[in-house]
């Protein structure tokens, strides 16, 4: 038995998460897409083992002035100056406090649009030896600023049950409030550490980067784009090695895997939202029932194939049945179900080996627009859990059906799910704990949000 588990020191995947905690301090305007890489650095983190937390001010903001008319943030007017100066002070405090009881990284989401702001964040941190990473997001670009204001006006929670229209130009009206004060990052502030990423990233400029978690945070914020995108998820078709309950080996597709596969591409097209008939990346894994999944979509859809996006490795459970394992292999089977994130099979991998792999997935994913993924249930397990922030300890239990398409698009506020179902029957590869039938529907209260 095999059993990876990640040292004291470490999450697992070499970083000494005792030698630093850092506040990531959110800088820019309003409709910059600040809160979405915010909730984005925390997701990755968070998948990465790294305790991580968003502080968003709006949020304390939003306990006394849930709905607060352009003119509250007004620098003028004194009485919303106050209560947005003290929701800062609450949220710097609370967080202030979540780092003492051990947290890692700290993301303060806000518009910290002033330097004397930023200069009494920084002495706080520094008061409690904590490190400060100031993330500016500019951009001049007004048709993505227009996007990000039609985001707000649908998804903020300053304007549930607002009139759409009215909540735009409300909104447009606080930009301009926050513009008449707004002092960007510059040479009188050169002992900050900072990044800038302006334009969507067609510009970074990073200053004074300190030590390794830091210069971690800073590549994958660097690969970040805040255009709107989908990410289009689907397993294989139904192989001959899932109707015969056995999982790995490189089968091909059985008759309702192929068609499957012959209904893929109507599946993707009635995803489609309205205005949205454009090509996409297909990217599947090197095995042949992906790659025979994806053979049928549109020639116009570029396809590239990604070992990353190999099945878990089972090792010398490869090709055999969960009744099998659990006969050779007893020990293995019940440590699997004790801890089945950290456990590595023989030879081969644990949920958390395929993280570790997946991170230069990840990676291309945040940089690329629209992707249709093709792959295996163990890796969609993972993106999965990644887009929608699932529990680590959960997400090897998530339910992720045979012959279903799923739509993600990421967002300021969270991430929105749509799920297709292609209407062609399939075996249920799902396994309960302690399970070795070949198929077995979910139990209720096991699995999560990816039910369907």
């Amino acid at each position: 038995m095999e059993l990876a588990r990640p040292s004291r020191k470490t999450n697992g995947v070499g970083v000494q998460v005792e030698d630093a905690q850092i506040c990531v301090v959110m800088v820019g305007l309003p409709a910059r897409g600040k809160s979405l890489i915010a909730q984005k650095a925390q997701r990755y983190l968070k998948w990465l083992s790294i305790d991580a937390q968003v502080f968003n001010v709006g949020n304390y903001r939003r306990t006394d002035n849930p709905h607060p008319p352009a003119d509250f943030f007004d620098a003028g007017n004194a009485e919303g100056e106050r209560s947005r100066r003290a929701a800062a002070e609450a949220a710097v405090t609370d967080m202030l406090g979540w780092f003492k009881n051990g947290g890692i990284i700290a993301i303060l989401d806000a518009t910290n649009s002033t330097k004397a702001r930023r200069r009494w964040i920084k002495e706080r941190c520094d008061k409690e030896g904590v490190e400060t990473l100031f993330v500016e997001s500019k951009c001049d670009d007004e048709e993505l600023i227009m996007s990000n204001i039609l985001e707000v006006k649908t998804s903020s929670p300053d304007y549930v049950g607002h009139d759409p229209e009215k909540a735009a130009q409300d909104f447009r009206n606080r930009i301009r409030n926050y513009e008449k004060v707004y002092e960007t990052i510059d040479k009188d502030e050169n002992d900050l550490t900072y990044l800038k990423i302006m334009n969507v990233g067609k510009q970074v400029i990073i200053n004074a980067i300190q030590d390794y978690l830091q210069s971690r945070v800073v590549y994958y914020l660097m690969n970040l784009h805040i255009k709107q995108r989908s990410i289009w998820l689907s397993r294989h078709g139904e192989s001959e090695w899932n109707v015969y309950g056995k999982i790995g080996g490189d089968a091909d597709l059985s008759p309702r895997g192929e068609a499957y596969a012959l209904k893929l591409p109507e599946l993707v097209k009635q995803s489609f939202g309205p205005g949205e008939d454009h090509p996409l990346t297909v990217w599947t894994s090197t095995l042949r029932r992906t790659i025979a999944t994806a053979r049928h979509l549109p020639q116009e859809y570029n396809q590239l194939q990604w070992k990353a996006l190999d099945e878990l490795d089972s090792g010398v459970c490869d090709n055999m049945t969960y009744a099998e394992i659990k006969e050779l292999y007893p020990e293995d089977f019940e440590a699997r179900d004790q801890d089945k994130y950290n456990y590595r099979y023989r030879g081969g991998e644990s949920y958390r080996d395929v993280v570790i792999r997946l991170e230069p997935i990840i990676m291309e994913l945040e940089r690329s627009e629209n992707i249709l993924i093709v792959t295996h249930q163990a890796i969609l397990r993972c993106i999965y859990a990644y887009f929608m922030k699932e529990d680590q300890e959960k997400s090897p239990w998530l339910n992720v059906p045979l012959h279903t398409l799923i739509k993600l698009t990421p967002r300021a506020y969270g991430t929105d799910k749509q799920v297709f179902k292609a209407g062609v029957e399939a075996v249920s590869t799902w396994r309960g704990k302690g399970s070795v039938a070949k198929h077995e529907d979910p139990v209720e209260g096991v699995t999560t949000s990816l039910d369907v």
